[in-house]
C-alpha cells in the first residue's frame, strides 16, 4: 500500500518542480543538536536504540502508520449485542503499531528499569523521535510512564502494579491486569464544572467499610476528560473525608470482575484523533487510594511533572519535524526560476525556524538532565520545579506559531492533509492545554517563586552560567532581575505579589534567557549570534523571517539541510 503523500510513479508519472517525498531517513543522525545532546549529558549508552528508533520511523512503513490511525478514529463501544455493559474503544491495527513500537522501545518506562544517568536525557530524545511521527499515542505512553512516579507515593502498590507496567511488552487485550504481560495508565483529573480548578471537583470517594484495606474505596461521580480509557488503571482525584485525594481506579475489580466505570462517549477533538479522549461516569467503583488522604493533588502532582516534562518534549517535536519539512520542500522547490532554499526571504523564515528549533531542543534536553539529577541534588530539584513550568509555557506557545509557518512555506503542498503538516498543525495548541493551561502554568510559576524561592535562585545560576560569555544575555538577565525585584513583596519577603497580570510576561523572559544561555554554551555561533540579535536586544519583527541581515542564515539553514536525504 502506497504512503500517503508518496506519489504513484509506476505508471511513469513524471512530476515537475515537485520534491520527492521525505523517506527513507533517520530522524536521529540528521538531528546534530540531539546527537550532540546525547552525548554531552552522558546518555551515549542509548545511541544505538535512538539510531535504530530514528530509522525504523523514516521508513515508509512507520509514516503510513501515523497517516492510517488519524485517519481511522478510535470507536467506543458502549454496549455489546446482548445490551450489556462493555466500555471498550477500539482502534485501528495502525495504532497498535505504534503503541507496540514505543513500548518495544522502552518509552513508557526507560528510567524506571534503566535508573543511569543520562536515562531521562535518553527517554526525552526517544520520546521526541516518536512524536515526531504521530503524537496521539504518546499520550498513554507519557501517562504509563509518569503514573509510575505518583505510585511510588505508596510503596506497597508500586510493589503490586510496577511488574506489569514496566514490561517491554505491549498487551492491548481487554482482561484484568494480573492477566496480562504488560498494562497501560491513564489519568482523569477534570470534571465538567471545574476544569483546571480540580478544587472544585464533586467526585465523592467513600472508604468501603467492609473491606479489611483500609485503603479501599468506592467512587461515585464523573470525569469530563479521562484520558486514555483503553487504560488497564486510572489515576483519579475525588473528594473523600478528609478532601480531594488521590486513587488507582482500574477496569477490573480483584475479584476479576469488570469495574464500574462507564464511558459515555469519546471527545471529538480539533486534532490528536488517533488517540481516545472521553468521557467517564463511576457508579460506586472500585479504587485503592495512593498517598494520604486530602494530599491528592500533592500526590498526583508528582505524576503532572513528569507529564508537563512530556507536552515540553512533545512541542520540540513538532518544532523539529515542521522546519524539517520546509527544509526539505524549500531544498526542490523553484520559484522565480531558483530553488527556495536560496532566496534570501525564504532563507530568512528557514533560519528563524530552525532557530527556533535547536533552541527548544537544548531547552527539551537541559530540562531531562535536571529530572536525572534532581533526586540527589538540591538545585537541580529546584531547577526542575520551575523550568518545566517555564519551559512548558513557552515551548508550547511557540510551537503553533512555529508550524503554521512552516506550513506557509510548502504552500498548498502543506495545506491538503496527503502532507505530514495539517496533523502537526492540528496537534500543535494541545500541548498548551493538556496539563494546566498557559495561565495555570503561569501562575504556577509565581507560586513556585513565593513558595521555593530555591526555585529561582537556582534557574537564575543556569541562565547566569552563559551570561558572561555574551553581553546581550547579561544585560538582558540584569532586566529580568530588576522585574524580579520590582515584583519582589514588601519588608523584604521572598516571594512575589499576587502580579497576576504580568505572569506571562515573567514566565517568557525567563524562558528566552535560559534558551539563550543554552545556545551560548551548546549552540553554534550563528545560532548564538542570531537568537541574541533577536530574541535579547529586540532586533527582530512580530513573525518568523524578520532576522536582521547580518545574521548569517546560510549556516543556520545548511545546519539542518546538510543532514536531509537528497
Amino acid at each position: 500500500m502506497d504512503s500517503p503523500g508518496v506519489p504513484d510513479r509506476r505508471n511513469g508519472d513524471q512530476l515537475c518542480n515537485q520534491p520527492p517525498p521525505l523517506v527513507a531517513y533517520n530522524l536521529y543522525l540528521i538531528d546534530t543538536t540531539l546527537v550532540a545532546a546525547i552525548e554531552r549529558e552522558q546518555a551515549a549508552w542509548a545511541d544505538a536504540q535512538l539510531r535504530e528508533l530514528g530509522e525504523f520511523l523514516g521508513t515508509e512503513d512507520a509514516q503510513r502508520w501515523g497517516f492510517e490511525a488519524n485517519e481511522n478514529e478510535p470507536v467506543l463501544h458502549t454496549h455489546d449485542r446482548f445490551g450489556n455493559r462493555r466500555d471498550e474503544v477500539v482502534f485501528h491495527p495502525s495504532w497498535h503499531h505504534l503503541m507496540r513500537t514505543s513500548v518495544e522501545h522502552r518509552i513508557h518506562s526507560l528510567p524506571w528499569v534503566e535508573p543511569r544517568q543520562g536515562a531521562h536525557v535518553a527517554r526525552a530524545a526517544l520520546l521526541m523521535l516518536a512524536a515526531q511521527n504521530e503524537l496521539g499515542h504518546t499520550c498513554p505512553i507519557s501517562m504509563t510512564f509518569s503514573a509510575v512516579a505518583a505510585l511510588r507515593a505508596d510503596p506497597e502498590l508500586a510493589r503490586q502494579w510496577e511488574p506489569r507496567i514496566l514490561t517491554a511488552i505491549y498487551d492491548p487485550r481487554f482482561l484484568p491486569a494480573t492477566e496480562k504481560r504488560g498494562i497501560l495508565v491513564g489519568m482523569g483529573m477534570t470534571e465538567r464544572q471545574g476544569g483546571s480548578d480540580v478544587r472544585a471537583n464533586t467526585t465523592r470517594a467513600q472508604r468501603l467499610s467492609d473491606s479489611t484495606d483500609s485503603q479501599t474505596y468506592l467512587i461515585t461521580g464523573h470525569k469530563w476528560f479521562c484520558s486514555a480509557p483503553m487504560c488497564d488503571a486510572f489515576l483519579i482525584l475525588a473528594q473523600a473525608p478528609k478532601g480531594l485525594s488521590c486513587f488507582l481506579l482500574p477496569r477490573w475489580t480483584p475479584s476479576g470482575e469488570r469495574n464500574r466505570l462507564h464511558f459515555h462517549r469519546l471527545k471529538r477533538k480539533l486534532g490528536n484523533r488517533s488517540n481516545a479522549s472521553s468521557e467517564v461516569e463511576f457508579s460506586a467503583a472500585w479504587a485503592r487510594l495512593i498517598g494520604e488522604e486530602g494530599r491528592g493533588i500533592q500526590t498526583i502532582m508528582n505524576m503532572v511533572q513528569c507529564t508537563r516534562l512530556d507536552c515540553v518534549v512533545a512541542a520540540a517535536a513538532l518544532m523539529r519535524q515542521s522546519v524539517v519539512q520546509a527544509i526539505h520542500h524549500a531544498r526542490h522547490r523553484k520559484a522565480f526560476g531558483r530553488l527556495l532554499i536560496d532566496q534570501p526571504l525564504m532563507r530568512n523564515v528557514l533560519a528563524d525556524l530552525a532557530l527556533e528549533s535547536e533552541a527548544a531542543t537544548l531547552l527539551m534536553v537541559r530540562l531531562a538532565r535536571a529530572f536525572d539529577l534532581s533526586h540527589a541534588d538540591r538545585r537541580e530539584r529546584g531547577f526542575a520545579r520551575i523550568a518545566t513550568a517555564v519551559a512548558k509555557y513557552w515551548l508550547c506557545k511557540r510551537a503553533p506559531s512555529q508550524v503554521g509557518e512552516a506550513l506557509e512555506c510548502l504552500g498548498g503542498n502543506g495545506y491538503v492533509e496527503e502532507s505530514i503538516l495539517p496533523r502537526l498543525y492540528r496537534e500543535a495548541p494541545l500541548y498548551s492545554i493538556w496539563e494546566g493551561s498557559g495561565n495555570v502554568i503561569c501562575l504556577d510559576i509565581l507560586r513556585v517563586i513565593a513558595k521555593e524561592p530555591d526555585s529561582l535562585d537556582a534557574i537564575l545560576h543556569e541562565i547566569r552560567l552563559g551570561s558572561g560569555a555574551e553581553r546581550r544575555l547579561t544585560a538582558y538577565l540584569s532586566r529580568v532581575e530588576s522585574d524580579l525585584g520590582r515584583l519582589a513583596q514588601p519588608r523584604g519577603r521572598p516571594g512575589i505579589q499576587t502580579s497576576e497580570a504580568e505572569a506571562r510576561r515573567l514566565a517568557e523572559k525567563l524562558a528566552v534567557a535560559l534558551e539563550a544561555s543554552l545556545l551560548v554554551r551548546y549552540g553554534s555561533s550563528a545560532a548564538t549570534d542570531a537568537f541574541c540579535s533577536s530574541r535579547l536586544e529586540g532586533n527582530y519583527g512580530h513573525t518568523f523571517g524578520t532576522l536582521p541581515t547580518e545574521v548569517d542564515t546560510q549556516s543556520l539553514v545548511s545546519a539542518v539541510s546538510s543532514s536531509l536525504p537528497l
